[in-house]
């Protein structure tokens, strides 16, 4: 696998509570994307992002990360099954326009491997 990106996901009680914090006082003044239960916010300059997670839309539990894989979601979804890896969340293609799967780590994280239509690739 060959990441082109990872973001933190932080789980929030809620986005629209958590929003003042990290956008006036920390300054991640730029809102990419917000779906209601997933808001990304970045500096200006594109050098730090954070997601703000309340509750995946679609997943039966929040990913501590994202990890961008551009077109490699499929040979990692089969090399996270080969290592015997759990699969928390299945390898779907979600109504917003990502392709991705949830995996377990070894030390219990839960990580999102995900590939956005617009990753490099």
């Amino acid at each position: 696998m060959r990441p082109t990106g990872l973001t933190a996901n932080l789980n929030v009680p809620s986005i629209e509570e958590a929003r003042s914090f990290y956008v006036d006082y920390l300054g991640l003044s730029v809102e990419e994307m917000n779906l209601g239960w997933v808001a990304r916010f970045t500096t200006p300059d594109g050098r730090a992002t954070v997601q703000l997670v309340s509750g995946d839309e679609t997943a039966p539990v929040d990913s501590a990360l994202s990890i961008h894989v551009g077109d490699e979601v499929e040979a990692a979804y089969e090399d996270a099954q080969r290592r015997g890896f759990e699969i928390v969340y299945p390898l779907t293609t979600e109504p917003w326009g990502v392709r991705r799967f949830f995996v377990r780590a070894p030390d219990g994280t839960v990580v999102n491997i995900v590939s956005h239509s617009d990753d490099d690739q």
